[in-house]
């Protein structure tokens, strides 16, 4: 890898001279999933010395893909890769993309510690809890599986703009809005993680970092397919074995405004080049070290577009979603 800076590496490779713009703040926004690790990155570059200032909100991925479609924001943390409709959003509004893996999730199943019957749950199970013929209809433990007992079950999970509420319910029930609503929802998964601690009847879903960092005060469920049941953890999610429910993370970053701004040059390579220790701290589950190389070199180079045309492919492994995001991306069809 070469020992240029990659801020200084992308400066003459977008003809930055660092006076085109006086500065301002990086607006970034999307998925509650990659808050964790764009707040670390923050938090890392500044304290290294960078007074550039950044607005970060979590507001859900699609949230995040309208207003970055739009131009509002020059970074969208996303918990799936863009679709075909906010794609052809950002190409009406001549907005191009640079779409950089960061990370690999899953997402967890958790219960309240003190729940005694629930160990495990199938991806029927899952399906017949949580799809739209549920709604009003499966309403105790028992209406899931036979054996646990007849209580009302409280749901707790991610709002319709959340890409977790997208990839759960395709890799679920088929469909990214097969879904019942009676339940307690929000983009912020520090909200939902709170409605099942605090309950002993409750269930819910979000990203694993989350989940990680609230060991003390919930319990994840093993999801039982074909290969087995299965805890979301990061060995599991690098073995490939944790599935339907792994997925790959992303930021995407408006390549007009890179190539405009030094200070976004200087953020966007700083969080790439030290990605493998911000995911460590955050708490999400890391590509391997050589892929974020990679990842660097895909920013230095500018490839823009999605690796996935629209597409939200379910199951894949990492090795897998790195093929794609990589080497799909060279086609013009992906571009």
């Amino acid at each position: 890898m070469t020992t240029t800076p990659l801020a200084a590496s992308l400066a003459l490779a977008l003809g930055g001279n660092g006076s085109t713009r006086p500065p301002s703040s990086i607006r970034i926004g999307g998925s509650s999933t990659v808050f964790p690790f764009m707040k670390e990155a923050i938090r890392s570059f500044q304290a290294s010395g960078n007074s550039t200032r950044v607005d970060l909100k979590e507001t859900g991925t699609s949230d995040g893909f309208r207003r970055f479609c739009l131009g509002q924001l020059e970074i969208a943390n996303a918990s799936r890769p863009i679709n075909a409709k906010e794609l052809k959003a950002c190409a009406g509004n001549r907005i191009s993309f640079i779409e950089l893996p960061i990370a690999f999730d899953a997402i967890s199943i958790v219960v309240h510690p003190a729940n005694t019957w629930a160990r495990q749950i199938t991806v029927k199970e899952l399906a017949r809890l949580w799809g739209r013929q549920a709604e009003g209809k499966v309403s105790t433990w028992n209406d899931v599986n036979r054996d646990w007992p007849r209580l009302p079950i409280k749901l707790c999970g991610p709002g319709r703009d959340s890409g977790t509420y997208d990839y759960f319910n395709k890799a679920i029930n088929g469909d990214t809005d097969n879904s019942r609503r009676d339940y307690a929802f929000s983009e912020d998964d520090n909200v939902i993680v709170s409605c099942v601690s605090q309950d002993v009847k409750a269930l819910g879903y979000f990203g694993f970092s989350y989940y990680r960092g609230s060991q003390n005060k919930l319990r994840a469920l093993a999801v039982a397919s074909s290969s087995g049941a299965v805890h979301p953890s990061v060995a599991n999610v690098q073995s490939g074995r944790y599935q339907p429910l792994s997925r790959p993370l992303f930021v995407y970053v408006n390549d007009k405004a890179l190539a405009a701004r030094p200070d976004l040059q200087r953020f966007t390579s700083y969080a790439v080049r030290n990605a493998l220790r911000i995911v460590a701290a955050s708490g999400d589950i890391p590509l391997p070290a050589s892929t974020y190389r990679l990842v660097e070199s895909k920013l230095y180079k500018r490839t823009t577009g999605s690796a996935f045309s629209g597409d939200l492919p379910i199951g894949l492994s990492i090795g897998e979603a790195l093929r794609r995001g990589f080497d799909a991306n060279k086609l013009p069809q992906f571009r």
